[in-house]
């Protein structure tokens, strides 16, 4: 990790991006205080799971919205 001010970047931005592109992390100052950090995105590489992947494995039963039997509303409204 590199330490450079605000100064630094704003006189040649695109060089500090090319180190970024490169691996490069910057820590900025200001002040002598750090205020942000600079640093390339890893890509994981990790695939997306598929939409669908555990298609008819279970089906919602016709009576999912019907209401709930009077002893477990009890249950939970506490009485």
């Amino acid at each position: 990790m590199l330490n450079v001010t605000i100064d630094e970047i704003q006189r040649d931005p695109l060089k500090y991006l090319r180190q970024v592109e490169a691996g490069v992390t910057f820590i900025i100052m200001q002040a002598d205080k750090p205020i942000a950090e600079i640093r390339p995105i890893s890509s994981s590489g990790k695939q997306l799971r598929p939409f669908g992947l555990c298609a008819g494995e279970f089906t919602v039963p016709d009576n999912f919205d019907a209401p709930l039997p009077e002893d477990i509303l009890s249950a939970f409204e506490g009485k």
